[in-house]
């Protein structure tokens, strides 16, 4: 007779042999049967932005649908302040069970890094989940200003340096690191004036208080329609649906730029892999929804979810390119 059929505590030692657990640590095995079992509570998701806007408008249109695929309420924390990093730290500091995920965009994963001193989290505490979406970013004028299209902006611009100014929703924005990015791609010297939000940058180029900025298609679409403000140029490498006359800033004459203010899905460092695999796939089915794409593009959005890998590749490709541009231009906050 077969020992080990007639002794339970030998099959039992048997079939933990055989598991391909094996060779794990005892400690570690509580994380597998943890992640086989979420969520088995609710889910927070911080956003480090105020309720209202663009990323706001992401997650509360994604977690509903979130929530019913993975069986548990998806509820939107908003945690705005400091261009994202209050929010992004409490996430940091969040455990790495799963029921934290967070928002991470070119701000605080990319530029942050290179134009603070000191950060209270590094973009290592978060392991991403996957890419969601992005808004097209474009570059808008005051009607009354005169400018009529980028390549009279950029000209006028060169002959008088120092003479015109620029808005923009904040210090660090994508949408002032865009600006950047086009100053030194075409020579330019604008000086930048930094609001508290891009509808109090709205309103004073309509308002004729600045003459220029560069708007995002949630913060700037309705504007543009009602004729408030002017469209010079998209920062992207094609038209977009949205404003299919407005030329691209490379038809303006300036190669080289490419630049969108996008949202990605994170969770705290350190969360089992099961958990990010099947955040990802609910994420990405979520997004593939009917409803949901439209709402989304309706609002600008253009929707483009990624693998985690391919998320983690993009990153390292940004940084790469903005940590050189704000290297070179001497871009500091603090």
């Amino acid at each position: 007779m077969n020992e080990n059929a007639s002794n339970p505590r030998r099959r039992l030692l048997g079939a933990l042999a055989a598991s391909p657990l094996a060779g794990l640590p005892l400690a570690a095995r509580p994380i597998d049967a943890a992640a086989q079992a979420w969520p088995s509570k609710p889910i927070r998701w911080v956003v480090p932005y105020p309720a209202g806007g663009g990323s706001d408008f992401l997650a509360r249109q994604v977690a509903p649908q979130l929530g019913k695929r993975l069986g548990t309420q998806v509820t939107v924390d908003n945690r705005p302040g400091a261009a994202g990093i209050i929010g992004t730290e409490i996430a940091a500091r969040a455990p790495a069970d799963g029921y934290t995920i967070v928002f991470g965009d070119n701000g605080a994963m990319v530029f942050n890094p290179a134009l603070y001193s000191q950060l209270p989290y590094e973009p290592a505490d978060f392991a991403p989940v996957g890419f969601m979406a992005r808004f097209p970013l474009i570059l808008v004028a005051d009607p009354a200003s005169g400018f009529t299209s980028a390549r009279q902006l950029i000209a006028e611009a060169r002959r008088n340096p120092g003479k015109f100014s620029y808005g923009s929703p904040g210090a660090g924005s994508p949408h002032h690191l865009a600006m950047e990015l086009l100053k030194d791609r075409a020579g330019l010297y604008i000086v930048h004036v930094p609001y508290r939000g891009t509808a109090m940058a709205i309103q004073d180029v309509m308002a004729g208080t600045i003459p220029m900025m560069i708007v995002d298609t949630a913060g700037g679409l309705a504007q543009i329609r009602a004729g408030k403000v002017r469209a010079l140029a998209v920062l992207s490498k094609e038209r977009i649906p949205q404003l299919p006359d407005v030329p691209t800033i490379a038809e303006a004459g300036v190669s080289g730029i490419e630049v969108f203010a996008w949202l990605a899905m994170y969770v705290p460092q350190g969360a089992p892999a099961d958990i990010v695999g099947r955040l990802n796939r609910e994420m990405q089915a979520t997004l593939g929804e009917p409803e949901v794409r439209k709402a989304l593009e309706d609002f600008g959005l253009q929707v483009a979810p990624s693998s985690p890998q391919a998320l983690g590749a993009f990153v390292e490709r940004e940084t790469a390119i903005w940590h050189t541009l704000i290297r070179e231009r001497g871009l500091k906050i603090d």
